[in-house]
């Protein structure tokens, strides 16, 4: 079971403000946390005034605190119940590391005298000021000011908390790149230095040590047969040659033995036209599977996809797949489908796929393509998104789409569906004015936003404004 997501808490003070406050805003925030499936954790209340941070030495043991529970929490929860002494808060949380959320009291009417008055509307900002000065960045969300123990402040929670998880996820990881790039496909080109400069450590592999691995293994290995039952459960087997599907199952157990010996988070992978001339098989489903088992894996060495699809997949807690802006659908002009030959995660189908002999390879070279896994892309809302490097910089795009239920034809091969855009044809169009690919990641659900606030605010990517807004 995964760990749950923690916060540290942190709460403001201010001399003359009435302190008292800030007890119940501890309760308050305690409770909001919990109830919302998060775990935290929180300096004694009894070491400081009221429990809250006002003065630099409080701040200073507040950092202390927090340096010595490095490790044990995601984000921090900058909680102000009544107007902020932001002196005490850049000292306690300069060196955070971590996401900050921002969170402000509302007054209520009736409640405006100077026992109960908090001010925290216009603290707020004398905060967000300091922090800025000093370039500590923090997150700040809709309302400006919001109860814990609201609706709202349990969605900002959701928010932050997906926020937290693209950050962190995406400061440091290890992304497998089996193959080298298709000679033709120019439009998958990458920067490694400029990867490692955002914390995305790039492992090579030579796709002929992979067929080494898969020519020295026995049918008869314990992997091996393991691996062909899991493939065999995951998805429809039942048209597949024997010998194919024994080689499927080797493929898939060499590229675990990359993701295990070297930690990977992350790949893409070389899938033609070698691995349907030598091998004969196409490992579309191979991809398919590893997104359904929480790796991020892209096909055509595209890098790229797979940075954008495991910030999407950070974000949502699912699958994400990389899908070719393919086709327009009739005369719909937001409407276009996206398509893959069968890498899309089994999660994120209609309905169960089948896996057949690829017909573009078949086409050529009878027999070279088993391995498509064929089916529809059910209707859910989905974020489009991808990156390219450049001048030593990642540039990211994001908007928010939705796949429909609209019919694409049997005859269509590979896996496809049909994705309403707003305004498609002027995102198009900026798209090619900024020199971004034939593919586009999709993720389940919409979080343009949170992408956008990881990115741009902690990060540190070029954002691309696609809607024009």
């Amino acid at each position: 079971m995964a760990k749950k997501m923690t916060f540290a808490l942190a709460f403001c003070n201010r001399g003359f403000m009435p302190g008292e406050l800030i007890y119940s805003a501890r309760e308050d925030m305690i409770k909001a946390v919990t109830n919302a499936g998060y775990d935290y954790i929180a300096m004694d209340a009894e070491l400081t005034r009221y429990g809250g941070i006002e003065t630099r030495d409080e701040g200073l043991l507040y950092a202390k605190w927090l340096k010595e529970h490095e490790g044990e929490y995601d984000g921090v929860i900058f909680s102000m119940p009544i107007f902020a002494d932001e002196n005490g808060a850049i000292t306690a949380l300069q060196d955070a590391g971590v996401p900050i959320l921002m969170q402000a009291y509302p007054d209520e009417i009736g409640k405006m005298d100077f026992a109960h008055r908090r001010d925290a509307f216009c603290g707020k900002f004398s905060v967000t000021d300091v922090f800025t000065q000093y370039n500590v960045p923090f997150t700040v969300l809709k309302p400006h000011v919001v109860h814990p123990l609201s609706e709202k402040f349990t969605e900002n929670l959701r928010d932050f908390a997906a926020i937290c998880r693209v950050v962190n996820g995406m400061k440091r990881f290890n992304l497998g790149c089996i193959g080298a790039r298709t000679t033709a496909f120019k439009t998958t080109r990458f920067d490694e230095i400029a990867l490692q400069k955002y914390g995305i450590n790039v492992e090579s592999f030579d796709l002929s040590e992979l067929f080494h691995k898969v020519q020295h293994m026995d049918d008869n290995d314990p992997k091996v047969v393991a691996k062909k039952v899991r493939l065999e459960q995951y998805t429809n087997f039942t048209l597949v040659p024997e010998t194919n599907k024994n080689t499927l199952a080797k493929v898939s157990v060499a590229i675990d033995g990359y993701i295990e010996e070297y930690h990977l988070d992350a790949l893409a992978l070389r899938c033609w036209n070698e691995m349907e001339q030598v091998l004969r098989i196409c490992p579309c489903v191979l991809l398919s599977e590893l997104n359904d088992r929480g790796i991020v894996a892209s096909c055509e060495i595209d890098m790229c996809s797979a940075i954008a699809m495991r910030a999407m997949s950070l974000a949502s807690e699912q699958p994400t797949a990389v899908l070719d802006w393919n086709n327009n659908y009739g005369d719909e002009e937001n409407k276009v489908i996206l398509f893959h030959c069968g890498p899309v995660a089994q999660s994120l189908m209609a309905g169960k796929g089948i896996v057949t002999n690829h017909k573009m390879f078949d086409k050529t070279d009878p027999g070279s393509g088993w391995g498509s896994n064929e089916g529809r892309i059910k209707a859910f809302p989905t974020t489009i998104s991808n990156c390219q490097t450049k001048d030593g910089k990642i540039i990211i795009y994001a908007s928010e789409a939705q796949f429909t239920d609209d019919p694409i034809e049997k005859e269509f091969f590979g896996c496809a569906g049909v994705c309403e855009i707003s305004d498609m044809e002027n995102k198009l169009i900026r798209l090619a004015r900024g020199g971004f690919k034939h593919h586009t990641s999709v993720g389940v659900g919409h979080m343009k936003d949170i992408l956008k606030e990881a990115f741009t605010t902690y990060l540190h990517y070029d954002w691309v404004d696609i809607d024009g807004e």
